[in-house]
């Protein structure tokens, strides 16, 4: 049960993350997710375990980490684009 809170979690700062940068995260669902919980790990390396947790994610740097994400993946695909 936990592993679906994990996911569920993930996904939902994934969107979050999406639609704080205005930019859609390639994938739907599946790619809130992984942005989520890569997001979560990417955060709680950079700013560690602080703020409220749910499912064993910091939200606040699982947030900010993938705003990050997000924000350096809309960056690589707009490049790939142009080229």
């Amino acid at each position: 049960m936990s592993f679906i809170l994990y996911l569920i979690v993930g996904g939902i700062i994934g969107w979050l993350a999406g639609l704080i940068m205005g930019r859609d995260i390639p994938g739907g669902i599946i790619g809130n997710i992984i942005a989520g919980i890569v997001g979560a790990w990417l955060g709680g390396a950079i700013f560690g375990n602080w703020g409220p947790h749910i499912a064993g994610m910091a939200i606040i740097p699982a947030l900010i980490g993938a705003i990050i994400l997000v924000f350096v993946l809309s960056f690589i695909l707009r490049i790939a684009r142009k080229a």
